[in-house]
């Protein structure tokens, strides 16, 4: 498997990526993931922690993927020294249903060692938010990897993805337990991720192609969902108004990592964009 070339800035990210799925073969091989991926505490439910919430979500009107963010090839660089375990431990206290913990080292400055360390911070804990792998995902090593290190997701690019790669993609995450977020950016891509069966899907309210970030993205493409899926909205979300827009659209959920990485508040924003009662 393969990932097809975008013209974005994407192809630059998952050829530095290949370099080092290459060395990550090396120093793990499938048998010693697979032997991890059998001893990981089972996923729980990515799509009912995004409908249901956590019993410590407080009475809202979103739910919230809040994310682990230290950079990005758009913005640069957030917070080099951002602690994982310590920002994921005030998304859960916020309420947050799930937690996205970006994995990518190059553009991102993530690792799957914060997966790791995410996980174990919640072990025990039945009432822990579902942990989202964010990762440019092409290859089955990858998904496999994701389960080994804890996730009970993973984001799924349809830009970056042929359609038969996709559906089989999707299809290893779920014989894996875990769910995929599928990310779409138009209504082409919007179109496949229903054909091939997505249940919880991501509208990117960012181009890649420009950088430009439009709500009206999320708003377009929500109206072509069936009924059914769980919608995500992803990118632009900065205060309130913008979830409530969102919301209003037909979003179940946000992923917001820059907006809470920034705020010196994470526990209030967070909450503010869930919509939750007190900021309703």
């Amino acid at each position: 498997m393969s990932a097809r070339t975008t013209g974005t800035v994407l192809d630059r990210i998952v050829a530095d990526r290949r370099v080092r799925l290459a060395a990550d073969r090396a120093a793990r091989d499938e048998v010693a993931l697979r032997a991890l991926a059998d001893q990981a505490r089972p996923p729980i439910s990515f799509a009912g922690r995004l409908r249901e919430g956590r019993h410590a979500t407080p009475p809202s009107r979103l739910r919230l993927v809040a994310e682990i963010k230290r950079a990005s090839p758009s913005k640069g660089v957030f917070d080099a020294d951002l602690d994982a375990v310590e920002q994921a431990t005030q998304y859960a206290e916020a309420g947050a249903a799930a937690i996205s913990i970006l994995t990518e080292p190059d553009y991102f400055k993530g690792s799957i060692e914060d997966l790791a360390a995410v996980c174990a911070a919640f072990d025990g804990d039945p009432d822990r938010p579902a942990l989202l792998r964010k990762e440019f995902i092409f290859d089955p090593y990858q998904v496999l990897e994701a389960r080994a290190f804890g996730a009970d997701a993973l984001l799924l690019i349809v830009m970056l993805l042929e359609p038969d790669t996709l559906r089989d993609l999707l299809a290893q995450t779920r014989a894996l337990g875990m769910e995929a977020l599928v990310e779409v950016h138009d209504e082409d891509e919007m179109r496949t991720a229903i054909e091939v069966g997505a249940t919880v899907i991501g509208v990117n309210n960012r181009d890649l192609r420009t950088f430009n970030e439009d709500l009206g993205t999320f708003e377009r493409l929500a109206a072509l969902a069936p009924e059914g899926i769980t919608l995500v909205a992803e990118s632009a979300i900065r205060a309130p108004e913008d979830a409530r827009r969102m919301a209003d659209a037909g979003a179940h959920a946000l992923l917001v990592g820059e907006a809470l990485v920034k705020s010196g508040t994470v526990v209030e924003t967070a909450r503010s964009l869930m919509l939750a009662e007190v900021n309703a």
